[in-house]
C-alpha cells in the first residue's frame, strides 16, 4: 500500500527552471477503500506537454492514484472547520456584546466618579464583576467583602431593541397629554369630620396605609391618597371627566356595622342614592362617568343591589379576572395588588441567582397549586414550600430567577407585583387574569405566562429559555419597576398614573345633562 506520495513538477518557463514538490504522508486514511476503484483520470505524460505557453517535462508518480483524490481531503477539511466556525458565530457575538456592556457600565461608572470628584477606592465586585464604590451612589452596595447588587440598571446590559411597550412613543405622548388636561372630582365625603358619622372611616384616607396588616388590599387605600395629593384632582365637578365615588370595601369589610357580605351591598346602593339625589352628575351619565377603586373580592358582589354601579359604574379592581360575570374587560380596569413597602429593594444581579424557581403560599384553596406541589416539591432547582418556606419571603425572590403566581381563591395575588420589586422574573400561571396595563404593556417581555394545563411541562419550558432572553427579560422588569410602585406623593409613571391613564382612555362619556 502506498503511504507517500511525492510530485515532481519541473517547469520551463522562458529559460528559467524551477521545482515544486509536494509531499503527502496521509494516504492512508482512505486510500485502502478505494483503491480498488479509482479511475485512472490524470495522466501526466513524460513527453512533453505545452500548458499555456509553460511546458511540463517530467512528472514521476505512481499512475495508479487519481491527483484529484490526493487534493481532495484538505479542502474537505477545510471546508469542515470553516463550517464549525461559522456555527460559533452566535456565541462569539454574544460574548462579545456582553464584553462590550461590560466595558460600558465599567466607563460609566469611572465617569461618575470623576464628575462627582469621588477619591474613594473603587473594588470589583466578587458577584457582579462591575466596579463598585463603598457607597449606593454608584448604585451598588459594598460590603467589607466588596460584595454589591446593583439598582439600577441590571448588571449586564444588552443593547436590544426589545421593547417591554406596545409602543412607547404613542403612549409617552397621550400620557403627556393626559397630565395636561384630565380632572377627576373626589365626593366630599373623602373630608367628612371623623366624628360626623360612624361611617367615616369609610370614605376618610387611611391613617397608617404602611401598615403591614392592610396586605393585600393596600393598593385600594394608596389609590385614594395619591389622587388626593395629585395635580389630577379638581375641586370643580363642571371640568371633570370622572367621578370617584371613595367607600373603601376593605374598611367595610372589618367595619363592625358593615363586614357582612349583604349589608356591604346594601349600603353602596344606599350610598350611590344619596349622591344622586344631591348631585347632577351621576343621572346625567347614568354612571358611566364614575368609578370606585377595591382590592377585596367582596368588592365584586358590594354592586349587586344597584344597577347602575352594577352595569355602568367602572370598577378599579385587584380580582380582574374576566372570567366572572361581573366583570367586563372593556369596562372595568385591572389595579395591581401591590403590598405596602417604606422603601426601594437593591437587586440581585441575575448571577447571583442560584435557584430555578421559587414559590411558598397556601395550597388548600387551589386546585393549580396542590398539582404543582405534587409535580415539582422534590425538584432540587425548584424552591417550592406550602405555606412558609424555611427561608424569609424576601430572600426567595432575591435569589431566584423565576417566581411563581399561582391562581389562589381570586386570580390575582400580591405575587406579581412582589416578583418585579425584587427583579424576579414573574411566571404567570393564572387563566382568565386580565393582568394590570395589559393595553401599555407587553407582559411577553418581561415574564412568562403558562396555561394552567401545562404546568406539568413547567420546568421544560423555564429551561428553555436561552442565556440572552432571560437576560433581555431580566433588563426590561427592571424598566417596569416603576408601574408598580405606589407613593403617597404621586411620581411620574408609577402605579398610580398608569391606573389614571387606564380611566383617561374611558373619558368621552356623552352625557345627558351639559
Amino acid at each position: 500500500m502506498l503511504t507517500e506520495a511525492r510530485i515532481s513538477l519541473k517547469f520551463i518557463d522562458y529559460g528559467c527552471k524551477r521545482t515544486l514538490c509536494v509531499r503527502i504522508s496521509w494516504v492512508r486514511v482512505l486510500c485502502h477503500c478505494y483503491h480498488s476503484s479509482l479511475v485512472k483520470t490524470f495522466q501526466i505524460m513524460r513527453r512533453g506537454t505545452v500548458l499555456g505557453g509553460v511546458r511540463l517535462l517530467q512528472v514521476p508518480f505512481r499512475a495508479s492514484w487519481n491527483a484529484y483524490f490526493l487534493l481532495f481531503p484538505p479542502f474537505a477539511i477545510l471546508l469542515i472547520a470553516s463550517l464549525m466556525i461559522l456555527s460559533l458565530r452566535p456565541e462569539i457575538l454574544l460574548l462579545k456584546s456582553s464584553a462590550s456592556a461590560h466595558n460600558e457600565a465599567n466607563v460609566t461608572n469611572a465617569f461618575q466618579l470623576n464628575v462627582r470628584g469621588k477619591s474613594k477606592e473603587s473594588h470589583e465586585c466578587v458577584s457582579c464583576s462591575l466596579p463598585c464604590a463603598s457607597s449606593l451612589e454608584n448604585g451598588c452596595e459594598c460590603n467589607s467583602t466588596y460584595q454589591c447588587s446593583n439598582l439600577y440598571p441590571p448588571p449586564l446590559q444588552i443593547k436590544t431593541k426589545a421593547s417591554p411597550y406596545h409602543n412607547w412613543e404613542l403612549f409617552n405622548a397621550d400620557y403627556q397629554e393626559m397630565l395636561k388636561k384630565f380632572k377627576i372630582f373626589v365626593y366630599q365625603d373623602v373630608s367628612m369630620d371623623s366624628e360626623s358619622s360612624p361611617f367615616s372611616s369609610v370614605f376618610l384616607p387611611h391613617r397608617n396605609p404602611l401598615d403591614p396588616k392592610i396586605g393585600n388590599y393596600f393598593s385600594e387605600h394608596a389609590f385614594k391618597l395619591a389622587l388626593l395629593k395629585s395635580s389630577l384632582l379638581t375641586h370643580r365637578p363642571e371640568e371633570a371627566h370622572f367621578f370617584f365615588m371613595p367607600f373603601s370595601i376593605n374598611v367595610m369589610r372589618n367595619h363592625p356595622l358593615l363586614h357582612s357580605a349583604s349589608s356591604i351591598p346594601n349600603f353602596v346602593a344606599d350610598y350611590v342614592l344619596r349622591i344622586s339625589s344631591e348631585f347632577r352628575f351621576w343621572n346625567a351619565s347614568g354612571g358611566a362617568d364614575h368609578f370606585f377603586v377595591c382590592c377585596h373580592s367582596v368588592g365584586r358582589e358590594a354592586v349587586t343591589k344597584h344597577f347602575g354601579v352594577r352595569n355602568n359604574a367602572i370598577q378599579v379592581t385587584c380580582s380582574s379576572s374576566y372570567f366572572q360575570r361581573l366583570y367586563t374587560e372593556h369596562k372595568d380596569i385591572a389595579l395591581p395588588q401591590i403590598w405596602p413597602r417604606q422603601h426601594d429593594e437593591v437587586l440581585n444581579p441575575p448571577n447571583a441567582r442560584t435557584k430555578l424557581v421559587f414559590f411558598a403560599g397556601r395550597v388548600q384553596n387551589s386546585r393549580i397549586r396542590q398539582e404543582l406541589l405534587k409535580l415539582w416539591q422534590n425538584d432540587t432547582s425548584f424552591s417550592i414550600f406550602s405555606g412558609h418556606a424555611p427561608f424569609s419571603y424576601a430572600e426567595g425572590f432575591r435569589r431566584s430567577k423565576y417566581c411563581l403566581h399561582l391562581k389562589g381563591y381570586e386570580v390575582n395575588t400580591a405575587r406579581v407585583s412582589d416578583a418585579i420589586h425584587y427583579g424576579c422574573i414573574p411566571v404567570v400561571i393564572s387563566d382568565y387574569y386580565d393582568l394590570p396595563f395589559a393595553n401599555i404593556l407587553d407582559w411577553s417581555k418581561f415574564s412568562i405566562v403558562v396555561n394552567e394545563r401545562d404546568v406539568a411541562r413547567l420546568k421544560y419550558i423555564l429551561t428553555s429559555v436561552s442565556e440572552r432572553r432571560y437576560l433581555n427579560l431580566y433588563q426590561n422588569l427592571c424598566k417596569v419597576r416603576e408601574h408598580f410602585t405606589w407613593h403617597v406623593t404621586p411620581a411620574s409613571y408609577d402605579a398610580f398614573h398608569m391606573t389614571a391613564y387606564q380611566l383617561w382612555l374611558r373619558r368621552g362619556v356623552h352625557r345627558l345633562v351639559a
